[in-house]
């Protein structure tokens, strides 16, 4: 989505060759007007899958992922990392290993918000190695639910992520597929079907 690569360019901030900053947009500050097209586009391309939930893992996540539920006009559900004293019994966990933050936590979903009459289409805001959105995926199953796919707003493609979730037979849509980047450059691939 060229919308998306024209505002990584020009607001993005490329930390190291694997590390993209991009909170002034997406994941600190919010753009609401610039969110609502980008979650629009992900619904656009998901639509007449019978989707009857958008999931997402928080906090990232959260902005994207309303969007496309609205879009879609169905609910948003949340999967916590953090661990509280209302959410203990009842719940389906799984341990995700975050690369950003390198620690692990217990990824938790509330057991009577997903069950296997839902079909879900998880969306976050980055995809790298994977490993949180094969978490969520796990969730998924352990309630028999089942995947539509997963939208990404930013795909670091040089990342094993989508190459892990195609094996696993998840379709992937992402709006902007990352090649290679560095402080000084940033390489997109050609925009999916």
């Amino acid at each position: 989505m060229k919308l998306l690569e024209d505002r990584i360019l020009a607001d993005g901030n490329v930390l190291s060759p694997a590390i993209l900053k991009v909170d002034s947009f997406i994941n600190h500050q919010v753009d609401p007007v610039f969110m609502h097209e980008l979650g629009a586009e992900i619904a656009r391309h998901f639509r007449g899958q019978g989707i009857n939930k958008v999931m997402t893992i928080e906090s990232s996540g959260i902005a994207p992922a309303v969007f496309v539920a609205m879009e879609l006009q169905v609910p948003l559900v949340i999967l916590k990392k953090q661990s509280s004293a209302i959410l203990k019994t009842d719940v389906i966990q799984t341990e995700v290993v975050s690369f950003t933050k390198e620690i692990s936590y217990q990824l938790t979903l509330a057991r009577k918000y997903l069950s296997e009459n839902d079909h879900v289409l998880l969306v976050d805001d980055f995809l790298a190695n994977g490993e949180a959105a094969t978490g969520a995926i796990r969730l998924i199953r352990k309630a028999h639910a089942t995947i539509a796919g997963i939208g990404i707003l930013i795909e670091k493609s040089f990342q094993p992520g989508r190459t892990k979730l195609n094996e696993q037979g998840i379709h992937v849509y992402s709006l902007a597929r990352i090649a290679e980047m560095d402080t000084d450059h940033i390489t997109f691939l050609p925009e999916e079907a």
